[in-house]
């Protein structure tokens, strides 16, 4: 799966045109969060739902830092590539492309968002890899992961892929961001916790 994460594939038909903020964004989908009372609860719907889950992503969904919310919440969803938001070489660092989102006033998901995504999207068309903005989740020896909601053709999967900083990612990549009300006001680079 992970040489899969290297497809230059899209979700729908969209457009490449940099974007000059979050309201050039339509939103993408919406979804609901905080459904579940804890995160083995969320794991078992995936389980139920024929969803599959990749080694990193079931690591970090055991992690006590993986939370869910405690109310159901409606979240609104951007689907953007890094080429939207204005990068024009072949790859671009997580960090970048973060920085980038929120100054945009695209905010990261709440881990969460994810599993929900996945449980919440069965008609993800086949060759689709959406990597999640979110805070990267730390694996037992410390490595950092964010959540990727594929359909590679072997069936829907949750996976995980590298989280850190200076990770580089294609700009024909799509992200899911939250769509948020207003910039952020910090830019604080990904993985400096």
């Amino acid at each position: 799966m992970q040489n899969q994460l290297k497809l230059k594939t899209r979700s729908a038909p969209a457009s490449q045109h940099p974007i000059r903020s979050a309201r050039d964004v339509a939103t993408w989908k919406t979804i609901t969060i905080g459904a579940f009372a804890d995160s083995l609860t969320l794991r078992n719907e995936l389980d139920s739902k024929g969803c599959n889950v990749g080694g990193q992503a079931a690591e970090i969904l055991a992690r006590p830092t993986f939370t869910v919310g405690s109310q159901k919440t409606n979240v609104e969803l951007a689907n953007v590539s890094p080429a939207q938001l204005g990068f024009t070489s072949d790859s671009v660092t997580l960090a970048d492309v973060y920085a980038r989102a929120q100054q945009l006033g695209l905010g990261l998901a709440a881990a969460e968002v994810g599993p929900q995504l996945r449980i919440q999207y069965f008609d993800q068309p086949i060759g689709e890899f959406l990597i999640i903005g979110m805070e990267p989740i730390k694996t037992w020896s410390g490595e950092p992961i964010i959540l990727n909601v594929a359909n590679g053709g072997a069936g829907l999967i949750l996976i995980g892929q590298d989280g850190r900083a200076e990770a580089e990612i294609p700009v024909t990549s799509r992200f899911v961001f939250a769509r948020s009300r207003q910039p952020a006001a910090s830019t604080e680079l990904v993985g400096s916790r």
